[in-house]
């Protein structure tokens, strides 16, 4: 044996040298391969390379260059020659001048390419790049050459080391190899295989002649030896030696006591049929190996008592089972087949819950007869099953023995299908398929609560010889009526929850409007318990720009829904006044202290709490306002995929009325993905809020991906397994308004450059395709400027912008706002703002910090509309969405 051992080990360690000696040659190639392409690829894109090529002396100018690039990359040469095949650059001066030596032609095409072949070096390693100028054309190319020699001297510096770490390997094998030599002759006492044997064959017939079990267990609890009568008496499989007692497929009590280790005699335990006297003793009190050994005597006499105590355990057994996994959730269909998978096949060999439609949607039973059912629960020892799928309609028959169970509400116990006449007559067909499946017995028990027939659960027996009895039948209640309030409760739960999430759809926005300044998408996630107070929009303002808001009531339930409601419907109230970011959340914060107020007034303690993220952005300027309410930071994912959360000023929570809010303004570049999003995105029981921004930022910088992409991937990596809090996410991508869609004019106080900014305006409008629009938009712009020029103080400044409308637009550094007027006949005045009104879709004021703007829109048709794909145009932008419930 032991020089069997030296000789596995020497084919190994010789397999394994070999393997070694073979893999360094090859990487060694590899790396040379990388090397060579590397050092040609960086000499190829080094900066001046295309002067040196156009100069006077090309050789002169990039030899010394090729020679540190050489040295630098641990190559042999830098080779540059023309496309002629002239060689430019060499490490050996000599070769300089001569046509160069290889299959170059592929490089010369523009395709670099690493082969091994012979050089002016000799047998190398080569890897060619073409030089290409501005324009794409080949000019020359570089080639960088490893010879094979060097690189096989480095594998063969290996050598030494390997075959001496195999001397080593082997020398210790030889050594295990004789230590369990040795060990293997102490085990044995120093026994030959004679003495073994014969030992062996006389304990073994003196064994399994005696007519009384005996079993010997290791300390680990392992079955060492059984004889022929323990096999029997326990049905042990023919395999059972060494394997763990626990693991023999015996009876609970019999295990339990094999694998306690206690000392016990003539203990009476159950193993199936028999009943065994059992009796079990140390084997290392007299110095023996550590162990038990077992004593086993067939004592049936006591089995009725035993079968007895047996089933009232199984029936306790099953109730605990049935308590432990019955209504684990709050969900009717689920507790429907965790009572059906509980009986299952402990108490019944199939189990089918049926239970009213209504019940299924959270409603209670109407009606005084129930004529369907919806089957809700199906559990079965197997699946080829005579019953209908879950999901399916089951018709009740009154006159049938289920349908007059589930009328009466009153449990039926049918022993002995086969011979049941009553069975057999309700539905033939039924019953034929339901006995050719071996189903024998059957019990049928309403589920009931508060008064109320919620269903029907039927147990069937068919791999059990034994029917039910009366024993069984009250089992069977109390199992039922245990789980027709888990049930009823998630019915009850069911109507609440569908109420409060139809409450919070029927309040958040069913789609986005339409606006070119913005490409949008947008997750919406409830809570699985409970909805919250969640919301966001997007809003569409005058001069092209879009405003985008996101919130979080504080709470869950009905009146978090109702405010976010309230407080939504605000934003869109207050964003038509045009306010600023700070001055919108500053009314926005006086709202929430008036409904608190208002729920004081009605004794009700809850305080309202919220947090708001306001911001504007300007597809024309590329500025985005923004102002946030005690929110978490927006994160800006750049065009380069770089992400940052910009530091914007902390405002406190809705409602602390008196502290001020502030705005900062950021510069977007086109293309950069603003993300705003609700705290139940990156904060979870099992997750801390650090930990959940940080795995947002890396999956927001992972590529390049359109808004609903970005959506996807967010949710699909920070979405936790179960939310406890509404989910709500918000993605924008910048675009930016072409230049040639925009038109401005400095006018001077004068009312003759009235004329002059009209004519620039139906210059603009004839290049835009928009002449039938020149009169409407020239008496727009007459009123407009004349007022500005009349009333306003300078600068005054008018712009034009083709959108989704025509926008005019004129600011001044008054901040007086003019009204619409209703001129008498006999008036000479007063009607400007009323031609506006009247030739506008709408017109309107907004103020800034220099003044204020007056705008007015007109309609554009759909073929006017500009949607011009590519650079600087402004394709049409698609929102998506979606509303999910849990």
């Amino acid at each position: 044996m032991f020089l069997l051992q030296l000789v596995v080990m020497l084919l190994i360690v010789v397999a394994t040298l070999v393997t070694l000696v073979v893999g360094a040659r090859r990487d060694a190639t590899a790396d040379a391969q990388s090397r060579t392409l590397a050092a040609a690829q960086a000499f190829a894109h080094s900066p001046g390379i295309l002067t040196a090529l156009s100069g006077p002396d090309p050789t002169a100018a990039l030899q010394p260059s090729a020679e540190a690039a050489r040295k630098a990359a641990g190559v042999d040469a830098i080779i540059v020659y023309g496309l002629d095949g002239i060689t430019l650059t060499h490490s050996d001066p000599n070769q300089i001048g001569k046509h160069v030596i290889g299959p170059y032609a592929q490089a010369a095409t523009g395709k670099p390419f690493t082969m091994t072949f012979h050089g002016s070096l000799g047998l190398s390693v080569i890897s060619a790049v073409p030089v290409k100028a501005a324009d794409g054309s080949v000019v020359a190319i570089v080639s960088s050459p490893v010879t094979v020699e060097k690189v096989r001297h480095k594998v063969n510096q290996q050598l030494p080391v390997l075959f001496g770490g195999a001397t080593v390997a082997l020398a210790i094998g030889a050594c295990g190899a004789s230590l369990v030599s040795r060990r293997l002759q102490r085990q044995t006492h120093g026994l030959g295989p004679a003495e073994m044997t014969r030992m062996y064959e006389h304990h073994d017939a003196v064994l399994h002649a005696v007519r009384e079990g005996v079993l010997i267990l290791g300390e680990d609890g392992r079955l060492l030896l059984a004889n022929d009568e323990a096999s029997r008496l326990l049905g042990l499989p023919a395999d059972c030696e060494g394997r763990p007692i626990t693991e023999l497929g015996l009876g609970h009590p019999v295990a339990e006591l094999l694998a306690s280790g206690r000392v016990v005699t003539d203990a009476v335990v159950g193993s199936g049929d028999p009943l065994l006297s059992v009796n079990t003793r140390a084997t290392d009190r007299d110095g023996g190996p550590p162990g038990r050994v077992a004593t086993l005597r067939d004592s049936t006499e006591l089995r009725a008592l035993s079968d007895k105590a047996e089933a009232a355990n199984e029936r306790l057994k099953v109730l605990y089972e049935a308590s432990r996994t019955i209504g684990t959730t709050l969900d009717v269909v689920r507790s429907a087949q965790e009572l059906a998978e509980a009986a299952v096949p402990s108490f019944a060999d199939h189990v089918t819950v049926d239970l009213a439609e209504p019940v299924l949607h959270g409603d209670e039973p109407t009606g005084t007869r129930i004529l369907h059912l919806r089957r809700a629960g199906l559990s079965g020892v197997h699946q080829d099953t005579p019953f209908r799928a879950v999901g399916a309609t089951v018709p009740v028959v009154p006159t049938a023995l289920l349908g007059r169970s589930l009328q009466h509400g009153q449990s039926v116990l049918e022993a002995d299908l086969t011979n049941s006449a009553v069975w057999h007559d309700d539905v033939p067909d039924r019953a034929r398929r339901t006995v050719e499946h071996g189903i024998h017995s059957l019990l049928s028990v309403p589920l009931l609560a508060r008064g109320q027939i919620l269903g029907v659960a039927v147990f069937w027996r068919a791999a059990s010889p034994k029917p039910f009895d009366e024993d069984d039948l009250s089992l069977a209640e109390e199992l039922v009526a245990r789980a027709a309030v888990c049930i009823d409760n998630a019915r009850r739960y069911t109507r609440e929850h569908r109420m409060a999430v139809t409450l919070q759809h029927s309040l958040l926005p069913g789609g986005l409007p339409q606006q070119s300044a913005l490409d949008v998408a947008y997750r919406y996630l409830p809570a699985e318990a409970g909805v919250g107070g969640d919301w966001f929009d997007v809003i569409p303002l005058p001069g092209a720009r879009v405003a985008l808001v996101v919130g979080d009531v504080v709470g869950h339930g009905l009146h978090a829904a109702a405010t976010m409601g309230q407080l939504r419907t605000a934003v869109h109230n207050f964003s038509s006044l045009d306010l600023p970011p700070d001055e919108l959340l500053g009314h926005l914060d006086d709202l929430v202290n008036q409904i608190d107020q208002d729920r004081a007034a009605k004794d009700d303690d809850a305080i309202t709490g919220a947090t708001c993220l306001y911001a504007v952005y300007d597809p024309v300027t590329l500025r985005c306002t923004m102002a946030r309410a005690g929110h978490l930071l927006p994160a800006l994912v750049h065009p380069d995929g770089s992400v940052e959360f910009p530091e914007l000023p902390a405002g406190p929570p809705l409602g602390l009325v008196g502290l001020p809010f502030e705005s900062a303004e950021l510069r977007l570049r086109e293309g950069t993905r603003l993300v705003f999003y609700t705290d139940g995105l990156v904060e979870d029981r099992s997750r801390d809020i650090d930990v959940g921004l940080e795995l947002l930022r890396s999956t927001l910088g992972q590529g390049d991906r359109s808004p609903d992409d970005t959506c996807e991937a967010v949710l699909n990596a920070l979405l936790p397994a179960n939310p406890t809090d509404d989910i709500a996410l918000l993605v924008a991508r910048t675009r930016a308004l072409p230049a040639d869609r925009v038109a401005s004019w400095d006018v001077p106080a004068d009312p003759a450059a009235v004329a002059r900014v009209r004519a620039g305006v139906a210059e603009r409008l004839t290049e835009w395709g928009l002449d039938e629009m020149s009169f409407a938009t020239e008496l727009i712009v007459s009123e407009l400027v004349t007022n500005a020029i009349r009333y306003g103080i300078g600068p005054i400044r008018f712009r034009l912008i083709r959108d989704r409308a025509l926008i005019c637009e004129v600011s001044d550094g008054s901040s007086t706002s003019p009204h619409l007027r209703y001129a008498a006949s006999t008036d000479e005045g007063g009607r400007g703002l009323f031609l506006v009104a009247q030739l506008s879709e709408r017109w309107g004021t907004r103020y800034t910090p220099n003044g204020k703007v007056i705008w007015a829109e007109q309609h554009l048709r759909a073929s006017a509309t500009p949607a011009v794909e590519g650079p600087g145009g402004i394709p049409p932008v698609t929102t998506e969405g979606r509303l999910e419930s849990s």
